[in-house]
C-alpha cells in the first residue's frame, strides 16, 4: 500500500506532475491559436462552453507546437527541465542544438508529447479537483443540494448522497493515477527522443579529446618546468652546502641562480594555472624560448657546479617561435634528466645545429647507475617524446657505449597546431 501511495503522490510523481503542468502551460499559446483557426467555423456563442471544439482546438494547435520546437535552444532548455524533474540522468540526454534531420524529428515528436499531454493533464488538473471537492462535502455540509450549485435533483436522494464522498475520493485518485502514468510515460521516451544520436556523441568525444589535449600540454608543462626547477635547485643548495665554508663567492652565484630560478619557475606556475582556473584568462608570463632564455637556462644549470658544455651551432633566433618554445622545454627536460639520474658531478653535453632542414637536439652524459629511462620515471622522456611527434619530428633516448644519449631532431618548417 505505501508503495502504491508513493507511486501516486511520493516526491517523484509529485515533480513529473509539476513537469507536466509546465507542458500545460507551454501548450497555452498553441491553443489560443487553435482557437483562432476552429473558432469562425462555429458558433462563437458556444465555442468556451463545447469541451469539443476546445479540444478540436488543442489539437489543432499541435502540429504549430512541432513546428516551433526546431527553434535550437528547444533541446537545450526541454532536456534540462526533464533532467531537475523527470529524474533522467544528464548521461542519457543530449545538450545543445539538434543537428541533424533525425534529431529535429525526435525533438518535434518529444515536444508535442509533453505538450499534449501536459495540456490533458493540465486540463484535468484545473477541473477535477473542484468537482471532487464538493462530492467529497456534500454528505456533510448542509444546502449544497439545494439546488444553488445547479445539482441534479438526483443529488437530494440518500444513496447518491452517501456515494458522492467515495465518487470524489475514487477523482482524485485517478487523477494522481493519470498524472503519475503520464510522467512515466515522459520519464520512459525522454532518452529515446532526447537521448545523444551520433553526431552528439562525436561532438562530445571531440570535446573530450581537446580537452584531454589541454590537460596534457598543461602537464607536460608543469612536470618540464617544475621538475627541472627542482632538480636544479637541489643541485645547486647541495653544492653550496658543500663549499659554505671554503668557496663563500660560489655560494653567492648559488643562492643567486636559486632565486632567479625560483622566481621563474613561480612565473611560469601563475601561467600554466591561470589557464586551469575557471573564468580565468591564461597566465601573462610569456612562455621560453630558445632565443630569449637559452643563455640563462644553461647558465643556471651551471651554477649548481654541473661541468656544462654546450656547442650552439644554430642561431635560436632564427629557430620559428612554435619551434623555440617547443626546443627550449626539450632542452630544459633533456638537462633536467641528466641532473636528476646522473648526479651533478658528471660531465653533461648540449648540442643544437641545423642539418637537413631540422633543428637536432643532443643532450649526452656518462651512464652512472640508474639511468633517465629506469622502472618509475620516464615521464619527461614521454613528454619529450609527445613534442616531437607533433611538430613532425623524432626523439631517440638510451645508453650507447657508457654514454647516456638524447637525441631529438625537428622539422624547421612544421604545420603543427599551437596545441602542444
Amino acid at each position: 500500500m505505501s508503495a502504491f501511495v508513493a507511486a501516486l503522490f511520493g516526491r517523484r510523481a509529485r515533480r513529473r506532475w509539476i513537469h507536466l503542468i509546465l507542458g500545460g502551460a507551454l501548450a497555452m499559446p498553441y491553443v489560443f491559436v487553435g482557437q483562432l483557426v476552429v473558432g469562425p467555423l462555429t458558433d462563437s456563442r458556444y465555442f468556451f462552453a463545447d469541451i469539443a471544439l476546445q479540444l478540436l482546438a488543442f489539437v489543432v494547435g499541435l502540429p504549430l507546437a512541432a513546428v516551433t520546437s526546431l527553434f535550437p535552444p528547444t533541446r537545450t532548455l526541454e532536456s534540462g527541465a526533464v533532467r531537475a524533474l523527470c529524474g533522467i540522468d544528464a548521461d542519457e540526454l543530449a545538450y545543445g542544438p539538434a543537428r541533424s534531420r533525425a534529431a529535429k524529428r525526435r525533438t518535434a515528436a518529444w515536444f508535442t508529447l509533453h505538450l499534449g499531454l501536459g495540456g490533458i493533464v493540465s486540463g484535468m488538473s484545473l477541473a477535477v479537483p473542484p468537482l471532487a471537492v464538493v462530492l467529497l462535502l456534500l454528505p456533510v455540509v448542509v444546502g449544497l443540494t439545494d439546488g444553488r450549485l445547479g445539482m441534479p435533483e438526483r443529488f437530494e436522494e440518500t444513496w447518491v448522497v452517501a456515494l458522492c464522498a467515495p465518487a470524489g475520493a475514487a477523482m482524485l485518485v485517478a487523477l494522481a493515477a493519470v498524472a503519475a502514468g503520464c510522467g512515466a510515460l515522459l520519464a520512459r521516451w525522454a532518452p529515446v527522443l532526447l537521448g545523444p544520436g551520433p553526431e552528439d556523441r562525436l561532438a562530445a568525444a571531440e570535446a573530450r579529446a581537446a580537452d584531454l589535449a589541454v590537460r596534457n600540454r598543461l602537464a607536460r608543462e608543469l612536470h618540464d618546468s617544475v621538475g627541472h626547477a627542482l632538480s636544479a635547485v637541489t643541485l645547486q643548495a647541495s653544492a653550496a652546502r658543500r663549499v659554505l665554508d671554503s668557496d663563500p663567492e660560489f655560494v653567492r652565484e648559488a643562492l643567486a641562480a636559486i632565486e632567479d630560478t625560483t622566481r621563474r619557475t613561480v612565473g611560469e606556475l601563475d601561467a600554466v594555472l591561470g589557464v586551469l582556473r575557471a573564468g580565468d584568462a591564461p597566465g601573462t608570463a610569456p612562455a621560453p624560448t630558445l632565443a630569449d632564455d637559452l643563455e640563462g637556462l644553461l647558465r643556471r644549470t651551471r651554477a649548481g657546479g654541473t661541468e656544462l658544455t654546450a656547442d650552439i651551432a644554430a642561431d635560436p633566433a632564427a629557430v620559428p617561435p612554435l619551434l623555440s618554445r617547443e626546443a627550449y622545454r626539450i632542452v630544459q627536460e633533456g638537462l633536467s634528466n641528466a641532473l636528476r639520474h646522473a648526479g651533478g658531478a658528471v660531465p653533461v653535453g648540449l648540442r643544437l645545429a641545423v642539418a637537413d632542414g631540422g633543428l637536432e637536439i643532443t643532450v649526452e652524459n656518462p651512464v652512472t647507475g640508474a639511468a633517465p629511462g629506469r622502472p618509475g620515471g620516464g615521464h619527461g622522456l614521454r613528454g619529450i617524446a609527445d613534442r616531437a611527434r607533433l611538430l613532425g619530428g623524432t626523439a631517440e633516448a638510451g645508453a650507447v657505449e657508457g654514454t647516456w644519449r638524447l637525441r631529438v631532431r625537428l622539422p624547421l618548417t612544421t604545420h603543427a597546431k599551437d596545441t602542444v
